[in-house]
């Protein structure tokens, strides 16, 4: 089973890092280019293209680039979900042995795709029994999981999330926060707060109800906020860019910029 998360004494802490998936038409060195320029200190590298989950060669190589950059690998992104209820071990096997290659200290999975307003009983048992699956296969190797707050999943509101965890009954599984997309912000912060120390990492963008997407500033005072929030919680190590408009890497600098200058004067202020 795994383990409590336990506070940080590295008050540099949460990093702002980049989630991989942001730049999906890059190849892993220049996604790491990338993020070194941009002041960057973590990345989590996702399964669905720069890491597939059964490429071991390709997880220690991507994470031997992300170390010799001076960057953190944060987590692993995988895209587990509803399918791996259905007893195909093989797919949880994988997804460990690829954090094991690729040194990250968490796996982010998805706790679906079904929402929990129109899940079964039967569907959510099974989400539950495989969320305990991945858990207990990762940590025996010593890896953490979390869950990804979104739509589809039993992850997809505060009361939602924090009743699956509960049903989980594994301490040391914990969730990501994203703001529901459409939610007013102060929905999104009572989110935040909800969840409170069962939030390991932050996706940070800025969407619209029609998936338009925007500039962190754009929503200064929310990210602000939401930093805020995030510094004081000591379970959470990373602020992860995710998704920039047009997928311009020309963003990136900027971007990172206001979020490390937002999670900087959180930390001067004692959030």
């Amino acid at each position: 089973m795994a383990s409590t998360p336990r506070p940080s004494t590295d008050r540099s802490r949460p990093r702002v890092g980049l989630c991989s998936v942001t730049f999906r038409a890059l190849p892993p060195e220049k996604v790491v280019e990338a993020a070194a320029a941009a002041g960057l200190e973590s990345i989590e590298w996702g399964s669905d293209v720069h890491v597939p989950a059964s490429d071991t060669r390709t997880a220690r190589r991507v994470g031997t680039l992300t170390r010799r950059a001076g960057l953190t690998v944060a987590s692993y992104g995988s895209y587990l979900g509803f399918p791996w209820a259905r007893g195909k071990a093989e797919e949880v096997r994988d997804v460990v042995a690829g954090a094991v290659a690729l040194e990250a200290p968490r796996i982010r999975a998805w706790a679906g795709p079904v929402g929990s307003g129109g899940a079964t009983s039967e569907q959510r048992a099974g989400i539950v029994a495989a969320g305990r699956t991945l858990v207990d296969a990762a940590a025996a190797e010593g890896v953490g999981v979390s869950f990804e707050f979104h739509d589809g999943t039993l992850t997809d509101t505060a009361a939602s999330a924090l009743r699956f965890l509960d049903e989980l009954d594994r301490p040391g599984a914990g969730t990501y926060w994203q703001p529901r997309v459409g939610a007013p912000d102060e929905d999104a912060l009572a989110d935040l707060d909800a969840l409170a120390g069962r939030v390991t990492a932050v996706h940070a963008f800025s969407w619209t109800a029609d998936y338009a997407r925007h500039r962190l500033g754009t929503r200064r005072r929310f990210w602000e906020a939401a930093v805020r929030r995030a510094v004081a919680r000591p379970a959470v190590t990373d602020l992860l860019i995710e998704f920039l408009p047009g997928d311009d890497p020309e963003l990136l600098g900027p971007e990172a910029a206001d979020l490390i200058g937002w999670r900087d004067a959180a930390l001067r202020d004692g959030a």
